[in-house]
């Protein structure tokens, strides 16, 4: 647990440097930024943007139940959701664990705890941002050295768990074929609801089509071998306000 317990140093500094700075200048016990959403990916279940501000105690207990090191902490410059618990899926997407355990691991109601199975799960929904350099699309086989970010995230992990270590190997078993990867990967027990590959005939190449499956955790775009990735997600958004609007 040695980065997850450094992450929690980090934000402990910050923390107490900033209670001593309101306490210098004068007592003031409120944050001096207003609570304002965020437009960030959230752990599983987490409640409106607003209430979740306002409900989380910044506590760690998220991240340090994590078995994928998925969640991050803000930090300093995030003004008043410093400490708050995000997922930047550029380097690691959420993995739908079954028992969903940071959801279990929330003490306040920031994590709704009627979230307990990855189908409850709505952090947002996938897109596909950028269809012109989708490999898939352009019948481009994927290349070599497509997981090393993969491979670099996982490496600078200390307390690296099977399930990591499970997730890179099976993801260089990809290196060479057509690209499928958003579609095999996506983690959900029944990605066939959330996502497929199809047949586009005017690029004539096979493009990811979403549905109304999606969880929005993130993995199609931390694992897109494309240097931007195609296809990204949408936080808070919903299948129906992004595709049936």
């Amino acid at each position: 647990m040695a980065k997850v317990k450094t992450d929690r140093r980090k934000f402990m500094k910050y923390s107490s440097l900033g209670v001593l700075g309101l306490a210098l200048g004068g007592g003031i016990i409120f944050s001096p930024y207003p609570v304002q959403a965020e437009n960030r990916l959230r752990p599983p279940g987490a409640v409106d943007e607003k209430r979740f501000l306002g409900l989380c105690i910044k506590c760690g207990q998220c991240l340090q139940v994590c078995p994928y090191h998925s969640i991050k902490l803000s930090d300093i410059v995030k003004g008043y959701g410093v400490g708050t618990p995000y997922i930047d899926a550029n380097e690691r997407g959420c993995y739908a664990c079954s028992a969903v355990p940071c959801v279990l691991a929330c003490p306040s109601g920031a994590l709704d705890h009627h979230c307990e199975k990855p189908e409850d799960i709505h952090m947002g929904v996938a897109v596909l941002e950028f269809p012109d350099t989708c490999l898939a699309m352009n019948n481009t086989p994927i290349p070599e050295g497509f997981s090393t970010k993969m491979h670099k995230f996982t490496n600078s992990v200390r307390d690296v768990t099977k399930l990591e270590l499970d997730l890179v190997k099976k993801l260089d078993e990809f290196k060479g074929k057509q690209c499928t990867l958003c579609a095999d990967m996506c983690p959900i027990p029944n990605p066939m609801s959330a996502i497929a590959m199809v047949y586009d005939s005017s690029a004539g190449g096979h493009k990811p089509e979403i549905y109304d499956g999606c969880i929005g955790c993130g993995v199609c775009q931390e694992v897109c071998p494309t240097q931007t990735p195609s296809i990204v997600v949408k936080p808070r958004e919903t299948y129906e306000s992004v595709y049936q609007s």
